[in-house]
């Protein structure tokens, strides 16, 4: 191997770019995993999780198939990337960043060694480091002690700042925005995948012209139709639409890695009167869930008072998981607040700053009236005395049966 084949180096390509987060933003963030660092004896923390980097540096990485980190320290804060992303993880993120190339194996832990010199115990995102990932770490700083930084970053992020609340409301307008190119989609004939192509284009579109420097990935729409509303994360398929169908219309827009939602039932051309009744139902439970999230509840007590509704229509049995979750840096591939989700097990209390969905549903199974899978889904920033709803889009039948 020939001296100019570098294993790490840095790789600063260009000037730093548009964030929508100040420097005090960040600086904030980092403040306050600093203070917990320095309140547990940690020396360091190596982030490897696309939640942890992207919320402390402001870069999202891709992945496929090599590694990628980010060492906070009380002084420093810097990514670590892979030779093939360029000077892009330098631009788009705050500090330092250094580059580790394909030139040996596992110079990713080159990177980590260099940025961690004299380090004795080490933060590590517990629940997203493999048994392999583990054992080469050990192997890379022989007598480091690892702590789990994966809880107490999590927590650090359920309470959204200012800036935060403000990206997340645009990502709800903008998700507004793909539901009506959607719906004006939807009719008979039409797969569902031309739905979701039309919804998914309009979000594309607003980001864009939203924005400056704004990185376009990762915006989708889940539109099902007939039996594949059974399930809320069923993909799209090219199943055509027919009268009478039930519909899931789920658009999802990401901007600078945060995560928006909104969810509409709805019915092409016509709703017969078994599935209309369950459809009002449900956008009664929805609503009666979007009064209970305000300050001091706890995340159980809201499941618990939702299940009485459908314990009492004897619909309780139809529910397919919990009424909601926290919002922020986020993806249905990467990414969970875990501490904060609307579910009998959870006893959070929630707090304002605190950004979380009303979601129900319930799923009808196929042959018996009214068979299909029933959900609404708005996303509400938790405030001083209630909460603010950010969703506009309507819901109901008065509204939401088109396409005939």
């Amino acid at each position: 191997m020939t001296d100019d084949m570098l294993h790490v180096m840095e790789w600063h390509n260009g000037d730093k770019v548009f964030s929508p987060f100040s420097g005090a933003e960040m600086d904030r963030r980092h403040r306050a995993m600093r203070e917990w660092m320095a309140a547990q004896g940690v020396d360091a923390v190596l982030f490897t999780s696309y939640h942890g980097i992207a919320h402390l540096s402001g870069w999202l990485f891709c992945q496929f198939g090599r590694r990628y980190g980010m060492v906070l320290t009380q002084d420093n804060v810097t990514t670590i990337s892979a030779g093939i992303d360029g000077g892009q993880p330098w631009r788009r993120g705050v500090g330092g960043n250094v580059t580790y190339t394909d030139w040996r194996r596992d110079n990713f832990y080159r990177a980590v060694r260099q940025l961690t010199a004299g380090v004795r115990r080490l933060g590590i995102e517990f629940d997203t480091v493999s048994m392999d990932f583990r054992r080469k770490l050990e192997h890379a700083l022989p007598g480091v002690e690892f702590v789990d930084a994966a809880l107490p970053s999590m927590w650090l992020r359920t309470v959204k700042s200012a800036e935060e609340q403000a990206l997340i409301r645009e990502g709800a307008r903008i998700a507004d925005t793909g539901a009506l190119a959607g719906v004006a989609a939807i009719r008979a004939g039409v797969g569902e995948h031309e739905v979701a192509i039309a919804a998914t284009n309009a979000m594309i579109r607003e980001i864009a012209a939203s924005f400056p420097q704004v990185e376009l990935m990762d915006s989708w729409t889940w539109f099902q139709s007939g039996i594949n509303t059974d399930g809320a994360h069923n993909p799209v398929t090219n199943r055509v639409v027919q009268a009478g169908d039930i519909l899931s219309l789920n658009c999802f827009p990401m901007i600078f890695g945060y995560f928006s939602a909104l969810a509409r039932t709805l019915f092409c051309g016509r709703v017969d009167a078994a599935s209309l009744d369950i459809w009002e139902r449900n956008i009664a439970v929805h609503r009666r869930g979007l009064q209970l999230i305000r300050p001091g509840v706890k995340c159980c007590d809201i499941a618990a008072e939702l299940n009485g509704m459908y314990r009492e229509w004897g619909m309780l049995k139809y529910r397919s998981f919990g009424y909601g979750h926290s919002f922020g840096v986020l993806s249905h591939y990467y990414g969970r607040e875990a501490g904060v989700e609307l579910r009998e097990d959870v006893q959070t209390v929630l707090e304002p700053g605190m950004v979380v969905s009303m979601e129900p549903m319930v799923m009808i199974p196929e042959g018996m009236p009214g068979a299909g899978g029933y959900r609404e889904c708005d996303v509400v920033i938790v405030t001083e005395d209630g909460g603010e709803v950010l969703g506009q889009f309507p819901r109901g039948p008065e509204q939401n049966v088109i396409g005939a």
